[in-house]
């Protein structure tokens, strides 16, 4: 008889790979963190190999579970949209989703538009704020999601992506190394204004501030227009900057997507998760 995959099985490794513990995986998926051991040693069994590397502290996929990862996310969301269509019964709810205003038009215009056709009476409601902000408000349940950038291993649960961040300036700055470096800050709240002051400031480079503003298009435009330079995630780079290797390196941070606690078990936020997780996976 020829192996299957059980989607209970695949559930739990999900689980285990967004949050990184096997006794939160446990608490979302309402099992004990045995059985979920065990849903593991019996998945692995199936696929032929180890999937996960742990300590007392966290997990990490090993490249077969990577591989896992990828090519299951649809199998899940097929799974419970065939269900769901059998059984009649449509997702619905109403989610308030935080994003970071530097990925708000990246989220808006490539993962929502799908979600919302496939899921039409769940309403979402959108909100932009500073990674830290987004933070804070997941930790007051203020939001169910949140997209957040922070510093790479500042929580103990699988990122999205890791990011570059790289310095950069307008096409024709012409960057006097001997004067104060002009600034475009982020928000109060960004990562990377406290990484760009960090990162001079460690390497006793005088700076001052020409932009402040929490709106990353602003930020861009005070780049591209050569009046500063800032902090951006290499991605985010257009054709009118170029990177600026002279300026001290700053490490990567991570993409993270954390829920509040007051949205375990609610299955559109579950679905949206999973397709949030699905878009960054995929290689954005």
């Amino acid at each position: 008889m020829r192996p299957t995959l059980d989607i209970n099985l695949l559930r739990t490794f999900h689980a285990i790979a967004r949050l990184g513990q096997f006794r939160a995986a446990a608490a979302f998926v309402h099992r004990s963190p045995a059985a979920v051991s065990v849903h593991i040693q019996r998945l692995e069994q199936v696929v032929g190999g180890r999937l996960l590397e742990r300590d007392n502290q966290s997990v990490v996929l090993t490249p077969l579970g990577d591989k896992l990862l990828a090519s299951t996310l649809g199998l899940l969301n097929a799974h419970d949209d065939i269900l769901r269509e059998l059984q009649g019964a449509p997702l619905s709810g109403h989610i308030k989703l935080g994003v970071p205003d530097e990925y708000a038009s990246h989220v808006m215009r490539d993962v929502l538009p799908a979600f919302a056709t496939r899921f039409p009476a769940v309403m979402l409601e959108v909100s932009t704020a500073a990674s830290q902000a987004l933070v804070e408000q997941i930790g007051r349940n203020r939001l169910q999601l949140a997209l957040a950038v922070l510093p790479m291993g500042g929580l103990r649960q699988m990122p999205l992506a890791v990011t570059a961040p790289v310095w950069v300036g307008g096409r024709r700055l012409a960057l006097d190394m001997a004067q104060p470096i002009p600034l475009a800050l982020h928000a109060a709240d960004c990562p990377y204004r406290e990484a760009m002051i960090d990162a001079l400031s460690g390497a006793g480079r005088h700076w001052r501030v020409v932009v402040s503003s929490p709106s990353a298009s602003v930020v861009a435009a005070a780049v591209e227009a050569g009046l500063a330079v800032t902090l951006l995630d290499r991605a985010r780079v257009t054709a009118a900057m170029r990177i600026l290797d002279e300026l001290p390196s700053v490490a990567p941070h991570e993409v993270q997507l954390l829920r509040s606690a007051a949205a375990a078990g609610q299955s559109a936020v579950a679905m949206l998760e999973s397709v949030i997780g699905e878009y960054f996976r995929g290689g954005t």
